[in-house]
C-alpha cells in the first residue's frame, strides 16, 4: 500500500506545481496591457520552469530512500523565469508613457498563447484529480478485501 500512498504524493505535488503555474499565466493575463511597473518600464511576462523533485514527507519514503530502495519522483517549479526580450512598441503619442517619439513599451504577452497553455495547466490538474481519485478506489477496495 505504500507504493499507492506514494502516487499520491506523487500527483499531489503535480497539483501543487499546476496551480502555481496556473497562477503565473492568469497573471501574465491580467497584465497583458500593463506599461508602467514599479521596477520601471512595462510588465515582463512570466513562465514556470519544471524540474523533478523527490517526494518527501511520508515515511514509508523515507524507509525507502534509507534502505537503497530510491523514492518517488513528483514535479515541482524549479524556477519562474522573466521575459527578457524587447518589448513591443506601438505608437500612440497620446499615452501618458510614450516615449519622445510618441511609442509606447507593451508587454509581449500573446493572451490568446497564454489562454492554450491555462487550459493545458487546467487539464494536467484534472488528470492529476483523476489519478488520485483511482489510487482512492484502489485503496478502498483492498480495505474491503481484509473484511
Amino acid at each position: 500500500m505504500s507504493s499507492l500512498f506514494g502516487a499520491i504524493s506523487v500527483s499531489a505535488s503535480g497539483m501543487s506545481a499546476e496551480r502555481t503555474r496556473a497562477e503565473v499565466l492568469v497573471e501574465n493575463i491580467a497584465n497583458a496591457n500593463t506599461t508602467r511597473t514599479a521596477e520601471g518600464g512595462p510588465y515582463r511576462r512570466r513562465d514556470v520552469v519544471f524540474e523533478t523533485q523527490p517526494v518527501e514527507g511520508s515515511f514509508s519514503s523515507l524507509l525507502s530512500a534509507n534502505m537503497g530502495q530510491g523514492s518517488a519522483n513528483g514535479v515541482g517549479v524549479g524556477d519562474i523565469v522573466q521575459d527578457t526580450s524587447e518589448p513591443d512598441r506601438r505608437y500612440m503619442p497620446g499615452h501618458p508613457d510614450a516615449d519622445k517619439d510618441g511609442y509606447v513599451a507593451f508587454p509581449k504577452i500573446n493572451p490568446a498563447e497564454d489562454m492554450v497553455d491555462l487550459l493545458g495547466a487546467s487539464r494536467s490538474y484534472q488528470a492529476n484529480v483523476s489519478a488520485i481519485s483511482a489510487v482512492k478506489d484502489m485503496i478502498q477496495r483492498s480495505i474491503d478485501l481484509f473484511r
